[in-house]
């Protein structure tokens, strides 16, 4: 059974995310403020945590990037604000994705049930490989592990980072387009927007080049999409 940290101060909507979440199998711990969140994620196995921005004692921000510094754990930000920075301030501090309340208990489902997908799974459609690591120059992605060192130095990659890193790697100086991506690596009823994968791109290549504005590894071929250069 799938396990989902629910975290939110508004105590009605962690009721009801929870009762809908239980219905469909998973089981699910709550937690009402920063602070508990930490502790929880950190003394129990999370398949996933949904996480408000909003909180007492911690802000959901602030509690995303702590885990994100000892966790792989999927993160899907709650915020009740509808500004594009505010978005994309929760996937710079390390999460998945994000939903803006209020929102459609049926879409946030779906997006759970993408996020767990794409977590528990290799990446799709990308080339069957028999080799359990891949190097490139002075990078080693561990499969196995699911883990990236570069010169031996070990990466801190989120599920998404990983997945699409993986899939540019094995499928060398073939460009994707940010809606291939989205299809591929969020899931094809995944309905979220492009700047998503902008972001991830972009946090991506900060992680693993030593100069994201002069790369080595990810490149972009303006209008078109991005590419992994193995030469």
């Amino acid at each position: 059974m799938q396990k989902i940290l629910v975290v939110d101060d508004e105590k009605l909507i962690v009721k009801g995310i929870k009762f809908s979440l239980e219905q469909d199998g998973y089981e699910v711990g709550v937690a009402y403020d920063g602070e508990e969140a930490i502790l929880k994620a950190e003394s129990e196995d999370y398949d996933l945590i949904v996480l408000d921005v909003m909180l007492p004692k911690k802000n959901g921000l602030e509690v995303c990037e702590h885990l994100r510094s000892t966790s792989k754990v999927p993160i899907l930000m709650l915020t009740a604000k509808g500004e594009d920075m505010d978005k994309i301030m929760g996937l710079e501090y390390g999460a998945d994705d994000y939903m803006t309340k209020p929102f459609n208990i049926l879409e946030l489902k779906a997006r759970i049930k993408a996020i767990l997908r794409r977590s528990n799974q290799t990446v799709e459609q990308v080339k069957p490989i028999e080799e359990k690591t891949i190097s490139v120059k002075e990078l080693i992605m561990d499969l196995e592990a699911r883990s990236v060192t570069i010169k031996g130095i070990e990466v801190n990659l989120t599920a998404k980072e990983f997945d699409i890193l993986h899939l540019l790697i094995t499928n060398p100086n073939k460009v994707y387009n940010r809606e291939t991506l989205l299809n591929i690596i969020w899931g094809y009823e995944y309905p979220g927007d492009y700047r998503t994968v902008d972001v991830h791109m972009r946090r991506l290549r900060e992680k693993i080049e030593e100069n994201p504005s002069n790369p080595k590894y990810l490149y972009t071929k303006w209008g078109v999409g991005y590419y992994f250069k193995n030469q």
